[in-house]
C-alpha cells in the first residue's frame, strides 16, 4: 500500500499480506494523542491499520490545507509500530497519505478526539471531522469519533489521566466499524460522525444535527502592559432538542449523524427563484 519510500519507512501491516481490510487513522490532536492510539488498539484486531497524522495538536482547523508550506513526513514508533507524523493539518495527513504515501484505504478513521464534536459549529471546524470529510471528498468512506470530556481543559492535559474512559471508547470504535465494513456504508452519506458520552448509560442512536455547541461569549484581559487581549470562550450548550447530537451525548447516548459534503440548501431554492426571477 506504501510506495516510493526507503524499506525501512514501510508499516509491517501490509494489506497487501492479509486478507484483513486496510484502516487509514488519522485525527486531529496529533500523533502522540492517547486517543488515536485507543482507536489504533480496537482497529488493530479488525483490520490492517496505517496511521498518517498531525506531528503536534491541531485541533479547530476545520478542513484547511497547508497551501503556502511545504509539508514534511517523518516516521515515529510506537514499539513495532510504524506510525507517520506530519508537519501540518489533519486534511494535509490524509492528502499526503492517499497521494504522497499511496495508501488505498477501504475505510479511514478519525479520532478519537478528545472533546465531543457536535452540532452545526463543531462539524464546521473540527479538524478531527475536517480530517474524515477530507478523506470522503476523495471517495473514501470516513468515520470521525469523539470522546465527550467533562472539563474543555481536559482537552489540553496529559490524556493519561483518563485512559480509564478510551477502554469503553474502543469497544464502540471496534464495534461501529465492525459493523460498516459488515454491511456497508450508508447511500447519501460522505461521513459518519460518532460522538461517545463520557458515561455511557444508553445505547446507539442516530441523531441530527443540533444548532449550537457552545454559548459564545468573549472574555477581555489586559496584558503586563495595560493593551486589551480578547479569549473567545462560553459554556457548553446540555440542553438541546430530543433527536439531536448534543441532546444525545448528555442522555448517555453515543451519537451517530450522517454528514453529507454537500452543503447545497435546496429547500431555498425556489424562494431564490422568485427573489432573482
Amino acid at each position: 500500500m506504501i510506495s516510493g519510500l526507503p524499506p525501512e519507512t514501510l508499516v509491517t501491516n501490509n494489506p497487501h499480506e492479509s486478507m484483513k481490510p486496510c484502516i487509514l487513522l488519522t485525527n486531529d490532536d496529533g500523533v502522540n494523542s492517547e486517543g488515536l492510539w485507543a482507536a489504533y488498539d480496537a482497529l488493530s484486531e479488525i483490520g490492517d491499520v496505517v496511521v498518517c497524522a498531525p506531528a503536534t495538536q491541531q485541533s479547530a482547523v476545520g478542513r484547511s490545507l497547508s497551501i503556502f508550506e511545504p509539508l514534511r513526513v517523518n516516521t515515529i514508533h510506537r514499539g513495532d509500530i510504524i506510525a507517520y507524523a506530519v508537519g501540518g493539518k489533519p486534511t494535509d495527513s490524509v492528502i499526503l497519505a492517499l497521494f504522497a504515501l499511496g495508501v488505498k484505504p477501504d475505510i479511514v478513521v478519525s479520532g478519537i478526539n478528545i472533546g465531543e464534536n457536535v452540532s452545526y459549529e463543531a462539524i464546521t471546524t473540527s479538524g478531527t471531522v475536517g480530517a474524515a470529510l477530507e478523506a470522503a471528498n476523495h471517495g473514501f468512506p470516513s468515520v470521525a469519533f469523539s470522546l465527550q470530556i467533562e472539563d474543555q481543559k481536559e482537552k489540553f492535559d496529559d490524556a493519561r489521566h483518563i485512559a480509564d474512559r478510551f477502554s469503553e471508547s474502543k469497544g464502540v470504535v471496534r464495534s461501529v466499524i465492525s459493523h460498516i465494513l459488515e454491511k456497508g456504508f450508508p447511500s447519501f452519506t460522505h461521513v459518519i460522525n460518532v460522538n461517545i458520552p463520557s458515561v455511557i448509560t444508553g445505547g446507539y442512536e442516530i441523531t441530527h444535527l443540533a444548532e449550537h455547541l457552545f454559548i459564545t461569549g468573549v472574555e477581555k484581559r489586559l496584558d503586563p502592559r495595560g493593551k486589551p487581549y480578547y479569549w473567545i470562550n462560553g459554556p457548553l450548550i446540555t440542553d438541546a432538542p430530543e433527536g439531536t447530537d448534543v441532546h444525545a451525548i448528555h442522555s448517555g447516548n453515543i451519537s451517530i449523524t450522517p454528514i453529507t459534503l454537500d452543503c447545497t440548501a435546496y429547500a431555498g431554492s425556489n424562494e431564490l427563484k422568485k427573489i432573482f426571477f
